[in-house]
């Protein structure tokens, strides 16, 4: 959609460039950092407190987009970045003003993307289906990298769905826009005050730039047209077990609030069961956990007792009675999940602080063994000197 966009010749789209992500986190860097990343943190947040730290993000932010418009000789710049759902409300903070685009696709197909490109398991080794436990297991044991994209789908989905009500922000479905991409390119021109005429077609045109780029789609180098076919490439690429781990996490109520109800009924017709609200809000549970405590909003007094008090209050609302009147098997998942939760939850909360805490004190030992080396080192040229060794 960005390709197509910058067509236009008042629009500029570099590939993904994750700014505001910086900008937002500004002052939190590694562990690992010299100067002491505690000192850093602590330091640059007190300086910019007494200061309109809006102010200064946006200043900065300002200058680099306005560098980049003026060496391309255009006015409008869109930074197209999957993940600032993750960072809405500093957007929101730092330029209320600004269109947003909203672009969504059928979180079926997101999945099997996922999976074809990027090799995200979107089920647990040892089991058909993912059960609570078996997804924190899943979780403890793979990169935070494939649990990041995971939660783009958990986390992310739910998140932008509700920003559809922004003021300013036009909504596009991906399989609207790969149907009658020049229909929709020009309704998004017009919403963005842009004169739709001064594009003839939406065809795919030059792709150069994203060869010298690490970020962006890189599929686009290989396409002289926009592509239907993965539309319906899930169909073929999910299995009915992958299915249904896409259908728990995401939720029915989700889908059909998104418009797919003909890929949730074919999801249906395939074997999938709906395990209904509660065990959707369970897994998202578990993913804002983890999410939180890479982020280092969760401290570490907060203790399992803080996560488990909303899956107390989402377990309180569960109608198991309702629930046992629907087919046996979903029954009984439902169930497992709901008793192992809390536990589950309390489980990757320890391991995560387990881990930073013995790579903290790893680091403190590297640092003790690297000072004691420089300390010999120093002593054996000293002796040498004394010695007048060679």
């Amino acid at each position: 959609m960005a390709h197509l966009l910058q067509h236009h010749p008042d629009i500029l789209a570099p590939p993904e460039p994750w700014l505001m992500l910086g900008l937002e986190a500004f002052g939190r860097v590694d562990q690992r950092h010299p100067a002491g990343s505690s000192l850093i943190e602590a330091a640059t947040s007190e300086f910019l407190a007494r200061i309109d730290r809006t102010i200064v993000s946006r200043a900065f932010a300002d200058a680099a987009y306005d560098q980049y418009l003026a060496e391309a000789g255009k006015r409008i710049i869109i930074d197209k970045t999957p993940r600032y759902w993750s960072a809405l409300e500093f957007l929101e903070c730092v330029y209320p003003e600004s269109p947003h685009i909203l672009l969504m696709r059928n979180p079926y197909a997101i999945a099997a993307s996922l999976k074809s490109t990027w090799g995200i398991p979107l089920r647990a080794e040892s089991s058909h289906s993912v059960s609570i436990s078996s997804l924190t297991d899943l979780m403890l044991r793979l990169p935070d990298g494939i649990i990041s994209s995971l939660a783009d789908l958990v986390l992310g989905l739910p998140k932008l769905a509700a920003h559809r009500a922004r003021p300013q922000t036009q909504f596009v479905q991906y399989e609207l826009l790969v149907a009658h991409p020049d229909e929709e390119i020009r309704r998004l021109l017009t919403g963005l005050g842009c004169d739709p005429a001064a594009v003839a077609s939406a065809g795919m045109g030059q792709a150069d730039y994203l060869r010298s780029s690490s970020f962006g789609d890189r599929k686009i180098l290989e396409r002289n047209a926009v592509d239907q076919s993965s539309v319906n490439a899930w169909q073929s690429q999910l299995s009915v077990e992958e299915m249904q781990t896409v259908t728990d996490l995401v939720g029915t109520e989700l889908l059909l609030e998104l418009g797919y109800e003909q890929e949730l009924l074919h999801a249906r017709q395939a074997g999938v069961l709906d395990g209904g609200r509660e065990v959707t809000e369970l897994y998202r549970e578990i993913f804002r956990t983890w999410w939180d405590l890479r982020s280092n909003k969760t401290g570490a007094t907060s203790g399992p007792s803080h996560t488990g008090e909303p899956l107390q209050k989402i377990r309180s609302a569960c109608d198991v009675s309702n629930l046992r009147q629907a087919n046996g098997p979903l029954v009984a998942k439902v169930e497992e999940n709901l008793r192992l939760a809390p536990s589950a939850v309390a489980k990757l909360q320890q391991e995560l602080l387990s881990s930073e805490a013995d790579r903290a004190a790893g680091l403190d030992a590297i640092r003790n063994r690297d000072a004691a080396i420089e300390m010999l080192r120093s002593e054996v040229a000293r002796l040498e000197q004394i010695l007048n060794i060679p």
